[in-house]
């Protein structure tokens, strides 16, 4: 492998023992059978992994051809975009080519087998199951009452496989330069795979793709709204973000803001803090002898005392101070 290999900083090994590359590979994808087959060099493998929150960026190459046969991946999807040479990709019922202009993107509920050629190179974007149908679900307006299913060969040469073609290659050059935009707990590094999902399933053809192109991710139904209003008010005096709320209620951040905008005029965290205000409003207008605004205040989330009266006396007219005044009956 003379040439400079993608995602090199975040090499996770190279190696020509074909055990060792099949039980390496499987800590991070699934186990899965992995034979060198047919006449030329020896076997020579690395595989290069940048994990992210939701998915994860990975270069693998074997130095030969071979043939690899996971069955059903059951808790992943797998993109894979061959940089050269080609994979001939059985998933299911479907059978196809995967080369620099056709990407795969296989299926977790069906059997897998693939047979890379030698000078096979990939860039492969594993994506969690779970956080995939979410994000779909987001898109829609509605949780999928079956499953997300790809079918055929990904056109990376049209505008949208070569956009999204174009993003990956991206995030491996900022890689390659040290600047790594994928990252556990990262908010820029969510948004990315946020962009990534729905660049696939934009790109590609699915069970969901007449539902997705009709509603473009704004047509969403009200039930979603309150779904995530319970949700925010059963957990209103923990901490919480937008992020919680749309995985809460299984949608993405964006088609929760849009939904809140179309149907309340607000947005989901404004929702919460005015919620929070009432329950300080009620806290201070029973409250008891010794009673502070600070403990009140604090109880309910809002740690900056000037702030919280601020938007106290904007929501009911009167400051904390003297809702807390009256309801003592002295002066405070």
């Amino acid at each position: 492998m003379g040439f400079a290999a993608p995602l090199a900083g975040h090499a996770l090994f190279r190696t020509q023992d074909l055990d060792e590359a099949r039980e390496r590979v499987a800590a991070i994808f699934c186990p899965h059978r992995l034979d060198r087959i047919g006449p030329g060099s020896g076997f020579d493998a690395c595989h290069h992994h940048l994990e992210g929150e939701r998915l994860s960026l990975n270069y693998i190459a074997y130095g030969a051809k071979t043939l690899i046969a996971p069955g059903e991946l059951r808790d992943f999807y797998l993109f894979q975009m061959p940089l050269s040479g080609a994979a001939a990709i059985r998933n299911g019922a479907d059978a196809y080519v995967s080369d620099p202009a056709r990407a795969a993107l296989l299926n977790p509920h069906r059997a897998t087998t693939m047979i890379w050629e030698g000078d096979c190179r990939q860039i492969l974007l594993r994506i969690d199951r779970e956080a995939f149908v979410r994000h779909l679900a987001g898109l829609i307006g509605g949780q999928p009452d079956r499953p997300l299913t790809f079918s055929g060969a990904m056109d990376l040469t049209g505008p949208r496989g070569a956009a999204l073609r174009a993003l990956i290659l991206h995030l491996v050059t900022e890689a390659d330069a040290g600047r790594p935009a994928l990252r556990p707990g990262s908010l820029l590094g969510r948004q990315i795979e946020s962009a990534l999902m729905t660049g696939l399933l934009e790109a590609h053809r699915h069970s969901f793709s007449d539902a997705l192109h009709h509603t473009r991710g704004h047509e969403v139904a009200p039930r979603m709204v309150r779904q995530a209003e319970a949700w925010m008010l059963a957990r209103i005096d923990q901490p919480i973000g937008i992020e919680d709320v749309a995985e809460g209620v299984g949608v993405s951040a964006r088609a929760l803001q849009l939904a809140f905008r179309r149907f309340r005029d607000t947005t989901p965290l404004a929702f919460l803090r005015d919620a929070r205000l009432d329950r300080a409003h009620a806290d201070l207008q029973a409250a008891l002898p010794g009673t502070s605004i600070t403990e009140v205040a604090t109880r309910w989330g809002f740690g900056h005392f000037g702030r919280f009266s601020g938007i106290y006396r904007a929501r009911f007219g009167c400051t904390p101070r003297e809702t807390l005044r009256e309801a003592q009956g002295a002066p405070f």
